[in-house]
């Protein structure tokens, strides 16, 4: 049987617990640039592959004690996405022996993370998640709409069991209207609200971003919402129903595309690296490379064609001379800036266009990315200890606070590696905890 001692502890009692928590902030030293934000905060992640758990990672660098329930014996979706996959260390813990390798796609968007395994669908579990409802501040899901309801696990269910609650819901589409019971998928997006018809090449089918970005969007957005929900519960002291979704993320990422549309009914089109109102502004090939370059204005234009192609009659050309002509004649132009920049390797132009303000860049591989010398510069990457995986290597939180960046605290978890602890947590006994295990209902 389950042990009804944690229902016995009194409102006040756990009060004082978060109480507790949240004060750990105000005693840290703010020399190493500010305490983590969220510290206090808990925050159940019940999402899986990228939108969800990108929101929910960025919550945890800001310092929440962010704990990601997932299935019982497979976990995230993205554990059996590999390879690759990080190698497994002849010193994990025995416990994990059993698992597959961490992939790079899990730990790319789980770090600061605790994972437990639970199986909510059998009441002992819906029990567990009941007792994680009442302790948490933030609940995260991206399941289909409707679907958590039909388990005792939606929005009206939470809100009574944790009034302060802020639940976040992240669909495809949301939680109304005709496709709100259609699944999220980021390339499906992509397709559905307008980004692939305008990224490849206006002679080729549509292309999908290299990258899921609808989802890190998304991610992004929710998490920026939860942020708000957690400063109206301050102020209201009632929780709040966020709906984020990845088709409405995507149509508000049109910008501009979808501006030009609703205010002049002009219909997009396809350019690859292209500006369809600017030239030159587009990927240009060279010897062993290509270079983006990006010319935006006459003074740029008439640099680029005396200091660095050396071909200073082209600003005086009439098809040239201002951004207007340049688009008028894009393909002579283009085709003229092309042949000079094959002459030379890459590396001889990006000397020349260094330090005399015409914008460009160098089109790099992944290699060439993290070798950037403002990655280093920047200490951009960041090594962290895995139990199972040694040594990992993984992109660090991207911004600062005065000069310093958010901890890696945790390392992305092994599946189910907290459930014990956070079971213990809750209030359950170590025969309750190895009953539930033998059940399989975490």
């Amino acid at each position: 049987m389950i042990s009804s001692k944690y229902r016995a502890l009194s409102a006040a009692a756990r009060l004082d617990s978060r109480l507790i928590r949240r004060s750990l902030i105000s005693t840290q030293s703010t020399d190493q640039g500010i305490p983590p934000p969220l510290t206090g905060i808990r925050v159940l992640d019940l999402t899986r592959v990228l939108a969800g758990p990108s929101c929910t990672m960025l919550l945890a660098d800001m310092g929440a004690d962010v704990i990601k329930v997932e299935e019982v014996t497979r976990g995230d979706d993205t554990r059996s996405w590999l390879p690759p996959s990080a190698a497994v260390s002849l010193n994990s813990p025995k416990e994990s022996l059993h698992l597959p390798p961490e992939s790079a796609y899990f730990l790319a968007v789980n770090r600061n993370k605790r994972s437990i395994t639970v199986n909510f669908k059998d009441p002992a579990g819906l029990e567990v998640m009941q007792r994680l409802v009442r302790t948490s501040d933030v609940l995260v899901e991206n399941f289909i709409a409707g679907k958590l309801a039909g388990m005792g696990l939606g929005w009206e269910d939470c809100k009574v069991l944790n009034p302060r609650l802020v639940y976040a819901s992240i669909t495809g589409y949301g939680q109304t209207g005709p496709f709100r019971e259609a699944a999220g998928y980021d390339v499906i997006i992509e397709a559905e609200a307008g980004l692939m018809h305008i990224t490849g090449e206006p002679d080729r089918p549509p292309s999908k971003v290299g990258v899921a970005v609808t989802d890190l969007m998304t991610g992004l957005y929710a998490h920026g919402a939860i942020l708000a929900g957690l400063h109206s519960v301050q102020h209201t002291g009632k929780g709040v129903w966020i709906d984020c979704n990845l088709f409405e993320t995507q149509l508000a990422g049109l910008a501009n595309i979808a501006s030009n549309y609703l205010i002049a009914g002009k219909e997009a089109s396809r350019h690859g690296t292209a500006h369809p109102s600017i030239v030159p502004y587009q990927v240009f090939p060279c010897k062993g490379g290509f270079l983006m370059i990006g010319a935006g204005n006459d003074k740029q234009f008439r640099l680029l064609a005396e200091r660095i192609l050396e071909k200073p009659e082209l600003a005086d050309d009439a098809r040239f001379a201002n951004n207007a002509a340049r688009v008028a004649n894009r393909e002579a132009l283009v085709d003229i800036i092309t042949q000079v920049l094959q002459r030379h390797e890459r590396d001889y132009w990006i000397g020349r266009f260094t330090g005399l303000g015409v914008p460009f860049g160098p089109i790099n591989n992944i290699q060439q990315t993290f070798a950037h010398p403002q990655v280093g510069a920047r200490q951009a990457t960041v090594e962290v200890d895995h139990p199972r995986a040694g040594k990992v290597k993984m992109v660090a939180p991207p911004v600062t606070y005065n000069g310093k960046r958010m901890p890696v605290r945790r390392p992305p978890p092994w599946l189910s590696q907290h459930t014990k602890e956070v079971m213990l947590e809750l209030g359950y006994s170590q025969n309750e905890i190895a009953e539930l295990r033998a059940r399989k209902i975490i």
